[in-house]
């Protein structure tokens, strides 16, 4: 966590940037990362255009902005990066040709399977440390460059530059078998905790970042429809739906048709 200071050299002359300095402290304190990068960037803005400030106090202001900037992007309880930096991040990426790559961009919904139980049956406190669990299982292996965010509640989403389907699957379903193996009794006796996936993908420009997002929500839905614990995927010589791994052995595979579910509640939990 950072450490926003105010005393130095910018208090000893007063002015706009100890100001600004003092309330990104502030609101540091209160978890208002985003609020306190802005502050902070006005901070080194106005350091660097004054006369006199010492070298070392412009490289400690410049650490404090560059960590605030990076806590704006990050969810509060799971450190994963968060829905803003995703849908930002994710524009930039399908936008430029070297973060595609010849093989594409891959998108992954990811939601946790049953999770209103969890949070009923052992309190939300407890659901809490599943999620940060459920987050550390999903970005144990992401090749680099690939990232996870949270999307809302308990679904999460990955993005995986350079990846087609197939590689995107298979660290899709490396990842929901290794939550499937975790040791959930550690955290308490009884529980399992499984996920459902949706995998899709780009090779070109993309001009709706939205309505990749949307694919993959419909696949993940397939998943949950299939009987959950399963990574769904569209079969690109084919056309139809497929599950990866030992799912893929299912004899009903729904079809996902319809349409992505607009306007849910991302606070909730899915059917």
């Amino acid at each position: 966590m950072v450490a926003v200071h105010t005393m130095g050299e910018a208090d000893r002359r007063g002015g706009a940037p100890a100001q600004e300095i003092a309330l990104a402290e502030d609101l540091a304190a209160a978890g208002r990362w985003e609020e306190a990068y802005a502050h902070l960037r006005v901070a080194v803005r106005a350091l660097q255009q004054g006369s006199g400030a010492p070298a070392d106090e412009l490289d400690r202001l410049r650490r404090e902005h560059a960590e605030a900037r990076e806590q704006s992007r990050r969810d509060s309880l799971t450190a994963s990066y968060n829905r803003r930096y995703l849908d930002e991040r994710l524009v930039a990426m399908l936008a430029d040709p070297a973060s595609r790559g010849a093989a594409g961009i891959s998108v992954a919904l990811v939601d946790v399977d049953h999770f209103k139980q969890v949070n009923d049956g052992y309190g939300h406190q407890f659901g809490d440390r599943v999620l940060q669990r459920i987050v550390d299982e999903l970005a144990a292996a992401l090749p680099p460059e690939a990232f996870c965010a949270r999307y809302g509640g308990e679904e999460f989403a990955l993005v995986l530059p350079r990846h087609d389907l197939l590689d995107a699957v298979r660290v899709c379903e490396a990842a929901r078998n290794r939550i499937a193996r975790y040791r959930w009794e550690q955290l308490a006796a009884g529980l399992r905790v499984t996920v459902s996936a949706g995998v899709t993908h780009s090779a070109g420009p993309v001009t709706d970042p939205g309505g990749l997002i949307g694919t993959a929500d419909t696949l993940l839905y397939a998943a949950k429809d299939s009987g959950r614990n399963a990574v769904a995927f569209r079969d690109a010589r084919t056309g139809l739906v497929r599950l990866a791994g030992p799912a893929g052995c299912r004899r009903a595979i729904p079809q996902a048709t319809r349409l992505p579910r607009p306007g849910r509640d991302r606070s909730g939990s899915p059917p």
